[in-house]
């Protein structure tokens, strides 16, 4: 495509092209004012009105539910094509019933005394999301890798035995260390509460005081008389007064603190090993020789001579018994 314009002077300007950087110009700025177009013609667009449910006589509004000092409002609420509804409205619960297949939407709870299904739900989904760190805060998970770790730099094995094998021993040995507790749980929390014995809120009660049993029996009184002192509260007259949230660093703190004693037990004999084939190579003048290359065998010797596992898986169970 060329244009020729006529100038003042009689003459004419050079045709003008469009170079394909133009075209690009313009092509760049075609997806937002196309975006910009549709979102005009949604505005423009008339509102819909949703139809209205066909409620029998005596039944109350979806959209208003309840007495004058409980009023619950619902929205967005989805019926099947052809299914007949029907809304009761109390002071305590709604719910919607559809005859074609036998749904009940329950929107409220009815006894008062555990949690409705959506929050229940919301609930579990929480725990899930926060099980990792309840399980390395609040159980002897957080000892054993450390201990592990220890074991594998003192070793030098590098990456032998290789993390996935170290979470999975960390992680049935805490949950073998637990299983009383755990039983404990069961037996007292979660059996009474499947059988609709207790409410929802009494075996929650149930489960931190037995957690909080485990936390206090494996947690030194120096830590938590310090995590006491920094939360400014009142000093605890007996140990199930002492809140969770002021016990759960303090275990932690403490598991922190024997897990570096146990690693300092580790490292020791391991230590001594490598002193010693470093002052053989010396003497020997092999200075460009690495003494891990040398000392790692004699360390492996050394674990598997003195049953190095059982030793250590022995040594962390009996420090929770």
């Amino acid at each position: 495509m060329s244009l020729a314009v006529q100038t003042d002077s009689g003459g004419q300007r050079p045709p003008r092209r469009w170079s394909l950087l133009r075209w690009a110009s313009l092509l760049r700025w075609a997806p937002l004012q196309l975006a910009a177009l549709v979102i005009v013609l949604v505005a423009c667009l008339p509102a819909v009105e949703p139809p209205a449910l066909d409620l029998p006589p005596g039944a109350v509004d979806i959209g208003q539910i309840g007495d004058a000092g409980t009023k619950t409002t619902t929205n967005d609420v989805t019926v099947a094509p052809g299914a007949k509804g029907e809304v009761v409205g109390s002071s305590t619960a709604a719910a919607m019933t559809l005859s074609s297949g036998g749904l009940t939407l329950r929107i409220d709870n009815p006894q008062g005394g555990d949690f409705s299904g959506a929050v229940t739900l919301l609930l579990v989904v929480t725990a899930l999301a926060l099980a990792p760190a309840f399980l390395m805060m609040m159980t002897c998970f957080t000892r054993i890798i450390i201990v592990l770790g220890f074991l594998r730099r003192a070793l030098g094995t590098q990456t032998l035995p290789p993390n996935q094998v170290m979470l999975g021993l960390a992680l049935f040995l805490s949950l073998f260390i637990m299983a009383p507790t755990l039983r404990q749980l069961n037996d007292e929390a979660l059996q009474p509460w499947t059988r609709k014995e207790i409410s929802q809120a009494v075996a929650l009660e149930r489960a931190e005081r037995g957690i909080k049993a485990f936390m206090l029996k494996n947690t030194r009184k120096a830590d938590l008389a310090t995590f006491i002192r920094l939360s400014g509260a009142q000093r605890p007259r007996t140990a199930e007064d002492v809140q969770l949230l002021t016990l759960v660093p303090a275990f932690a703190t403490s598991e922190l603190k024997t897990a570096f004693q146990m690693g300092f037990v580790i490292f020791l004999p391991f230590l001594v090993i490598d002193l010693v084939v470093s002052a053989v190579l010396m003497a020997m003048g092999m200075m460009m020789l690495p003494p891990v290359v040398i000392s790692m065998p004699f360390k492996l010797l050394l674990f598997v001579l003195v049953d190095g596992w059982t030793l250590l898986v022995s040594g962390l169970v009996a420090s929770y018994r």
